[in-house]
């Protein structure tokens, strides 16, 4: 990705009540990480698809600078991957990723989280995916957003059905070598706009519109 559209990137915000979600810097990518070593689910299960919270110390400080960045790099209309941090008070305290794959014909985008354990259970999952599923379908026009969690991930499937999501299928994934059943989820936009939310201020998002594919 060229400069000027990082810099396009970098204006791109979401303000919650209580959150801001934007792609955070070297420096608060660190800080983020150091929250996740400090843990993000019990050691005797693993919530995501590829076991990155089994590293630990420098190691998973240096690989989580390495995905947000790289994710700016690969960068590209027909696929990308929007990994936002989520701040309280200015301290990052979990992270937002939203997906596209060929978003510009399906309209589809795909979303995935994580809270540091002292910020869970305080409404901070719901309110952060209020705020990308707001950038989906009232920013870039999507039609569905797609979402999934591991069968035993009770919390993540809370809140997708407490936003309006239904069931669209199952997948397998092994990420400590033991397939695990993850539940697929998909809310429609007309489902999203039956119901009410709260407010999502977007900002940055104009200049930011065709590297999504949307014209």
């Amino acid at each position: 990705m060229s400069p000027s559209s990082v810099d396009a990137l970098l204006g791109l915000r979401l303000s919650t009540e209580r959150l801001e979600l934007r792609l955070g810097t070297e420096e608060e990518i660190a800080e983020l990480a150091r929250l996740a070593d400090r843990g993000v689910h019990p050691p005797d299960e693993m919530p995501f698809r590829i076991p990155w919270t089994d590293r630990s110390g420098q190691e998973l400080v240096d690989s989580a600078v390495e995905y947000h960045l790289r994710a700016r790099e690969e960068w590209r209309p027909e696929k990308w991957s929007l990994a936002l941090c989520v701040f309280l008070d200015g301290r990052p305290v979990g992270a937002q990723d939203v997906r596209g794959d060929d978003f510009a014909s399906n309209r589809e985008f795909e979303t995935g989280s994580w809270l540091g354990h002292e910020y869970q259970g305080q409404g901070y999952g719901t309110e952060m995916r209020e705020a990308v599923l707001a950038l989906g379908f009232a920013g870039l026009g999507a039609v569905a957003a797609i979402s999934g969690a591991f069968d035993f991930n009770r919390a993540s499937l809370r809140v997708s059905e407490k936003l309006g999501y239904e069931p669209a299928g199952e997948s397998t994934f092994a990420p400590r070598g033991d397939p695990q059943r993850e539940l697929v989820v998909r809310l429609s936009r007309a489902e999203w706009e039956r119901r009410s939310h709260p407010a999502v201020e977007i900002e940055g998002l104009e200049p930011c519109l065709h590297l999504f594919g949307v014209r």
